[in-house]
């Protein structure tokens, strides 16, 4: 008898007890429990859950039939449109995996995602239409079949040759079943990283993975069938933080977005009822100082609450009280492209809401305790792999394991294999482990600032410089110096009106919070550079850093 004993003697896998994880079950169900509730909303427009599942339904089966089929890549640059929903299923649907594609990309990059994805298909609205067709002309690969979104409300820039995505969406028999996978390690997405120091590594998605972290979002942030996300955190960004999916596993509603500006984000908050939402933070600021005339709507919800989850730097204190000010209540979330967007979350435990504003903000930036759905974190030391003391101060490098972890990097055994280094996903990110289980980031291990010897974390200096009631945004990086090697340098970006800021009302506010060494020696004053996703491009910065 196998190990096991009695519980495994005749008690095997069968069709009536075990079924392959895969988000592709949510739409079913929401389908079939909730066919008239409301699944999308976009500007005047609602579809139904029935007639959602029904075009996501015709969309596979439109696939199959132009020839794709399993582990096929279908890339779509799209913005948060209804599209781009039923891609996140009807990709799938056919058995193939979907590549999104961030649509700020110049066509050089948008070749090389083509080419190194092997995209068979290619599915593009019309605003980007410059974009795709330079990068198509570009690939040294096989051309992939182009299908064009005219989105209404998008600007009208009709493209010649490839389909139109409705009259493709025709070709599709809304009745045919979906390609279900035969395992869920099956691929499901390919989502590529920045590539801020060379060509991007493409991310593999499995279907358990998405599966499970959709789960573990509903869960963590409170989703229920009464729910109305509003999509303001890109799509193209790690799969919606699996939010497409988390979404409809409660058969709650999805508020698309075409562009993400103040004023449509609190009209849609006012009309649609709100009640989620991510977003990077620089969309939080954007709120904050936007015009009382775009936060007008506003005023139909008083007393309403929006969870809005954030992710990145940790909000400093003026920014949580000027966003619960205006009714939203602020998440703090932390994870990377590679373990499917968040990981782990900052839970609000009841008696921090007994504590003042600053003691609570403090709690609130950390980056919290695993997510239910993540296997295991620890905070290890990179050169030994062995776990360190959670004792708020020991710093090492943030490992994650589990179910919500890539696959991998297509293509690209080596950096697989370095990630995966000692059975945990390191994530170069540098933090603490606190003693009640919650982490702390301190830095990514390419920040941290090395002067005279000592090490600086970067984020450390930020947090204080966002406590300057004049300063509206901030990032430091280090700049060579003759002397000490390494100099913080500090970028910033001042609040709109008021008396003027200047570098050395900056300084001087640093002394008064951190150790002499750590105080910036440059103060650069101006907008600072992002991702289409709102993260500050350091790598940018530390150039402007060494011409200054």
């Amino acid at each position: 008898m196998a190990g096991g004993g009695i519980f495994e003697e005749h008690l095997g896998k069968t069709p009536a007890n075990f079924e392959t994880l895969t988000p592709l079950s949510f739409l079913e169900r929401a389908a079939s429990m909730a066919a008239g509730r409301t699944a999308v909303i976009y500007e005047s427009r609602t579809t139904s859950y029935g007639d959602f599942a029904a075009r996501c339904r015709r969309l596979a089966d439109a696939l199959r039939r132009r020839g794709l089929k399993s582990g096929d890549t279908v890339a779509a640059m799209l913005p948060n449109i209804p599209a781009m929903l039923e891609c996140h299923y009807g990709v799938p649907g056919a058995g193939a995996v979907l590549n999104p594609i961030n649509y700020r990309l110049d066509a050089a990059a948008v070749a090389f995602i083509l080419d190194h994805g092997e995209a068979r298909v290619f599915i593009v609205d019309t605003e980007f239409r410059a974009v795709a067709e330079d990068a198509m002309t570009r690939m040294t690969g096989e051309t992939p079949q182009v299908i064009w979104v005219d989105d209404v409300p998008g600007p009208r820039n009709p493209a010649s040759g490839g389909t139109n995505y409705e009259t493709f969406l025709s070709e599709g028999d809304p009745a045919a079943p979906f390609t279900t996978p035969a395992d869920e390690w099956q691929a499901i997405s390919l989502s590529y990283t920045s590539g801020t120091t060379g060509d991007p590594k493409g991310v593999v998605y499995h279907h358990r993975g998405a599966f499970l972290n959709a789960l573990g979002n509903a869960l963590t942030v409170g989703l229920r069938p009464t729910s109305a996300y509003l999509w303001t955190l890109p799509m193209f960004h790690c799969d919606g933080w699996s939010y497409p999916w988390a979404v409809t596993a409660v058969a709650a509603t999805h508020v698309c977005l075409r562009r993400v500006e103040p004023a449509p984000i609190f009209q849609a908050v006012a009309d649609h009822g709100v009640t989620h939402c991510c977003a990077a933070p620089v969309v939080l600021t954007m709120l904050i100082h936007a015009s009382e005339a775009e936060k007008a709507p506003l005023a139909r919800v008083s007393g309403r609450t929006v969870n809005i989850a954030t992710g990145g730097a940790a909000p400093p204190p003026a920014v949580i009280e000027a966003m619960e000010a205006m009714g939203f209540r602020i998440a703090h979330l932390y994870g990377l492209t590679e373990s499917y967007g968040p990981a782990t979350y900052c839970m609000m435990l009841p008696e921090w809401e007994e504590l003042d504003l600053a003691a609570r903000s403090a709690l609130i930036a950390r980056q919290g305790a695993p997510y239910p759905t993540l296997a295991g974190m620890i905070v290890a030391d990179p050169e030994s792999d062995q776990p360190l003391p959670a004792d708020g101060e020991t710093l090492g490098e943030i490992y994650l394991r589990g179910n919500t972890i890539m696959k991998g990097y297509v293509k690209n055994p080596k950096a697989t294999d370095a990630a995966f280094r000692g059975g945990w996903f390191h994530t170069g990110d540098l933090g603490v482990m606190h003693p009640d289980g919650y982490v702390e980031l301190k830095d990514r291990s390419k920040d941290i600032i090395i002067s005279g010897g000592e090490n600086i974390s970067s984020l450390e200096i930020e947090q204080v410089l966002y406590r300057h009631p004049r300063i509206m945004e901030a990032a430091v990086v280090a700049a060579p110096d003759h002397k000490w090697g390494e100099t913080p340098c500090a970028f910033v970006t001042a609040t709109p009106g008021g008396d003027p800021l200047t570098a050395d009302d900056v300084i001087a506010w640093c002394r008064k919070h951190l150790a002499s060494f750590k105080v910036p020696r440059k103060v650069v004053f101006g907008p600072l550079p992002k991702t289409s996703t709102g993260k500050i491009q350091k790598f940018v910065l530390r150039e402007r850093a060494k011409a200054q």
